[in-house]
């Protein structure tokens, strides 16, 4: 019926459980429907350790604008189904990553720097200072317009005391999210844990018994309902967004059987519903974060996929040694090689989460439309603990406000801060400065 429609926040409940819904047509009122359909625009930042090997990252790429070529280098090769909806980023610096006068400590400074764009106090106590990074900035500005302000997510788990990088706090390596100064907050690495946040848990069953329930099973009489009262498109719509919960529990309930059936030593079982293979982690990260943006539960989320100084070895790929050995080829080769199989392996999965974006209807438009997405790392060369022109690439079109497709250099030692500036200023968060920003980044719409 004319000006009659479904309230944007309509949950399907039962038993306890409330699961948010995507915006339908129905929750538009047919006389309001170019303005309602307006879609809010969402950040997520995703982080990757111990640099990338550039040469084969980034295009060659003059000071100033010009369009993406018509072929990618090897390790962002992944990323070129993408290219006109990204801009590769070049000449952006962290200064704060690097000593400044409290020598070693790079990996440390890199993931506490990234986002707050502030030098962080070296320290392995528990007087810790780093900054308020980009997303709690976002994050504190927007609360109450979603039910999370903020989702950390993470692919390897770190510890947050101790020291892991020449007296450096553990802390400063295994978080790139910080609420204040002295507050990190720490990834969650658990799908399991991600997921009943996002949509509750199935009325405290026991484990064994969730195998044969699934979340959807207690909203089923509301699902019935609300399904009776929409139109053609809404029930696909509704369809599929259903579907897309249960086959993310299913893979989330196979990796939780799989380990269950791995045998253990004789020490605290780890979380057991991280897949083992980190491909199919990252995956289901990425799922989750979609369906997050997807329902409006938050929008701002960031990815630590592993984390500095990373000890992860790659055997999906043939790769048995530690990643950040690697990192410190000294021009070896065959190092070389193995590092740069990592960064193409890093860049698939960002490149899965750009398509599960793209693919994803989202009011006018999907959700990468809708969206800004960073992708990069906290050193440019790891062998040389180089924090200048690091390797970002900014994805979506911000509501409009990104013209994507081209490549941006920027002047040496630009600050990366003023990045976020410019991020911020188009999520409705504008601010004079973060970090050691010294304006915000021009180029990035048609505008500048």
């Amino acid at each position: 019926m004319p000006g009659k429609s479904l309230r944007r926040r309509t949950l399907l409940k039962g038993m306890g459980t409330a699961i948010a819904l995507p915006l339908l047509d129905s929750m538009i009122p047919a006389f309001t429907r170019a303005a309602a359909t307006k879609a809010p625009c969402r950040m997520a930042m995703l982080y990757v350790p111990n640099g990338i090997i550039m040469n084969e990252w980034m295009p060659p790429m003059p000071e100033g604008v010009s369009p993406l070529p018509a072929e990618f280098p090897r390790v962002s090769a992944a990323l070129a189904p993408f290219r006109d909806e990204m801009m590769m980023l070049g000449g952006l610096t962290q200064n704060g990553g690097r000593a400044l006068g409290d020598g070693p400590g790079d990996h440390g400074r890199a993931g506490a720097n990234y986002l707050t764009c502030v030098h962080p106090k070296k320290t392995n106590g528990r007087d810790l200072h780093s900054g308020i990074s980009v997303d709690q900035i976002a994050a504190k500005r927007l609360e109450g317009k979603t039910r999370f302000a903020s989702l950390e997510l993470g692919c390897e788990e770190g510890v947050q005391g101790g020291s892991c990088d020449n007296g450096y706090s553990c802390a400063y390596s295994n978080s790139i999210s910080w609420r204040t100064p002295s507050s990190p907050m720490p990834a969650e690495i658990r799908p399991r844990a991600v997921f009943e946040r996002l949509f509750g848990a199935p009325n405290e069953d026991p484990r064994a018994a969730r195998y044969e329930k699934s979340i959807l099973d207690l909203v089923t009489a509301d699902a019935q309902r609300l399904d009776s009262k929409l139109g053609g498109a809404d029930k696909r719509k509704l369809d599929e967004y259903l579907f897309s919960i249960r086959d993310l529990e299913k893979r989330i309930e196979s990796a939780e059987r799989n380990n269950a059936k791995t045998a253990r030593p004789s020490m605290a079982a780890p979380p057991s519903s991280i897949p083992t293979e980190f491909s199919e982690h990252a995956r289901i990260m990425s799922d989750l974060l979609t369906l997050a943006f997807q329902t409006d539960s938050t929008r701002v989320v960031t990815v630590l996929l592993a984390l500095e100084q990373s000890p992860r070895a790659y055997p999906e790929i043939g790769i048995p040694e530690a990643h950040h050995g690697l990192t410190h080829h000294q021009g070896d080769k065959e190092k070389i090689e193995k590092v740069t199989q990592i960064n193409c392996f890093h860049a698939k999965q960002f490149a899965y989460l750009l398509e599960k974006l793209r693919s994803t209807p989202d009011g006018d438009g999907t959700l990468l439309d809708h969206s800004m997405i960073t992708y990069g790392s906290g050193l440019s060369d790891g062998n040389a603990h180089d924090h200048a022109n690091l390797p970002t690439v900014l994805a979506g079109r911000g509501c409009g406000a990104l013209k994507p497709g081209r490549c941006v250099r920027y002047p040496k030692e630009t600050p990366m801060g003023n990045l976020y500036v410019a991020m911020l200023d188009r999520m409705g968060v504008p601010v004079e400065s973060l970090g050691d920003s010294t304006g915000e980044l021009g180029y990035l719409s048609d505008i500048g």
